[in-house]
């Protein structure tokens, strides 16, 4: 379960030292309006992070930092371009450009710098989701002890106060007064002389960051130094804003905030940046894409079928595409048709959890003999010694009653109870066979086990079957009572509004 709050309540440092005492692995979303940050944790330990507006330009930082000349990093970028699914730092390696050493260097600082940036947020909310990991894109992590970061971290945000009240925005503008004679007595960091050399009355300071190759920590503590020396002042400021990009440049921006609203939960404003890339790139398959997830995620399969209907013929094709269009029209009731996307995507794309979600679709299409197949093959299809999820007894155990074998259904419950004694799913289920034996008392203790369950699923379902049973013993008020506390669990619920609305009728007469 996702762990969330506010900023302003839970330092985060604080979190992030909790998720290191508790060995804890996920991933920690941090978002401050339009800023987006995210630490990934295995065992305790901080393996990734960044910050949307902040990127890596791995290839820029370290051409700055002369460890490649321009002419590497542009034959390593046209190979990556041929190469899809390659990081460039892999090609720079497999070139001899860079050494493993080098690159996960230049790595550590990468993510170091992205967390200590995080540290000093003081607003904004939290979020962490258990279990989480990097992305294929970003598959070159570390293992960092979160404590060194806090401390580190904790120092910096002391000096950040300071440099603030000179470097008050990172549209300034800062250009050399003067170069320090010899007898001053004045020596300047490496660091300070790489931003003074950088000083030409119309870099900003996110520009130095950028051309200097330093965190922006180091370049800024720099630029407060030099200025301190009285060497450099303020000459003004220039907005951001002014070098525009491309139709290109607003896409990526469009896609980066989409993808950080996705992962933060927020759907409507990352439909509303996919939309918005789909205006500036009306062929984007990734947005078309996304917007199909965010659509089944907030229960619009039309809306989803639509999306995935638009992809392009080797896009459908992939095997996400085909499950959530099957997905989709399993949520329409169009259940032949998602056995037929299901069919395809087995035949393209074989593997054993897709057995498992055919046999669903199967069953639900009232195919019980197909499922029961489809569910012993996803079964005998596990790893040794694992055990199947709580959604294949829930299912499998109806399929066997729906062929007359109520025996063994309630034996693969109880089976599915031993490994998941928490699912609500499993126990209604049961309930539901044991209706059908006329084991009514037997039923209603498996429903209201159900109810009292933390997990609220079940609940809507359970809630439903006792209001059934009440009301089968004449016990009208009863079933009232339940049928009106499904519906408030479950307002789409349409056959118990009807009920609700039968029992009121014959009530008034």
């Amino acid at each position: 379960m996702a762990t969330e709050g506010r900023l302003e309540e839970v330092a985060l440092a604080d979190i992030c030292q909790l998720l290191g005492m508790g060995r804890k692995t996920g991933c920690l979303t941090v978002t401050d309006r339009s800023n987006f940050g995210y630490i990934f944790f295995d065992q305790g330990r901080v393996i990734y992070a960044t910050i949307l507006n902040r990127p890596d330009r791995l290839g820029e930082l370290l051409v700055r930092n002369e460890v490649i000349d321009r002419s590497e990093l542009s034959a390593a970028m046209e190979e990556q371009a041929h190469r899809p699914g390659r990081r460039l730092g892999q090609v720079l390696v497999e070139r001899g450009s860079l050494s493993e050493e080098a690159l996960t260097r230049f790595i550590t600082v990468q993510i170091e710098e992205a967390v200590y940036h995080l540290l000093a947020w003081e607003e904004g909310a939290f979020r962490f989701d258990p279990g989480l990991k990097p992305s294929e894109e970003h598959s070159l992590t570390v293992s960092l002890h979160p404590e060194n970061l806090l401390l580190e971290g904790a120092r910096r945000v002391d000096e950040w106060s300071q440099i603030q009240r000179r470097i008050t925005s990172l549209d300034l503008v800062f250009v050399a007064d003067r170069v320090p004679g010899e007898g001053e007595g004045i020596e300047l960091t490496d660091h300070q002389r790489r931003i003074l050399a950088l000083l030409n009355g119309e870099r900003t300071v996110d520009d130095l960051v950028r051309d200097s190759g330093l965190g922006h920590f180091d370049a800024s503590k720099a630029l407060y130094g030099l200025a301190q020396a009285g060497l450099v002042r303020k000459e003004g400021r220039r907005s951001l804003g002014d070098d525009r990009g491309g139709e290109g440049d607003c896409g990526r921006q469009c896609l980066a905030l989409g993808d950080a609203f996705y992962r933060a939960g927020m759907l409507e404003d990352a439909e509303k940046e996919y939309i918005e890339l789909l205006e500036v790139e009306p062929e984007s398959q990734v947005a078309r894409s996304r917007l199909a997830l965010i659509a089944l995620r907030s229960k619009r399969p039309e809306v989803a079928l639509e999306h995935f209907d638009a992809l392009s013929p080797p896009e459908r094709l992939r095997a996400s595409n085909l499950r959530n269009r099957a997905f989709a029209l399993e949520e329409l009731g169009r259940y032949d048709e998602a056995i037929e996307v299901l069919d395809e995507a087995a035949r393209i794309h074989p593997d054993n959890d897709l057995l498992l979600f055919r046999a669903v679709v199967h069953f639900k299409a009232r195919r019980s003999r197909s499922a029961l197949e489809l569910f012993e093959r996803y079964r005998h299809g596990l790893e040794p010694g694992s055990f199947p999820p709580e959604i294949f007894f829930a299912y499998a155990l109806l399929a066997q009653a729906a062929t007359g074998e109520s025996e063994e259904a309630l034996r693969l419950g109880r089976e599915g109870l031993s490994a998941h004694p928490a699912s609500g799913a499993i126990l209604v289920n049961m309930g539901v066979v044991l209706e059908h034996r006329g084991e009514f008392d037997a039923a209603e203790v498996l429903y209201l086990r159900a109810v009292a369950l933390e997990d609220a699923s079940p609940a809507p379902q359970a809630y439903k079957n006792l209001g059934d049973l009440a009301h089968g013993r004449g016990d009208r008020d009863g079933a009232l009572q339940l049928w009106r506390r499904a519906l408030e669990l479950n307002p789409a619920n349409d056959v118990v509004r009807r009920n609700l609305e039968r029992l009121a009728a014959a009530r008034g007469g």
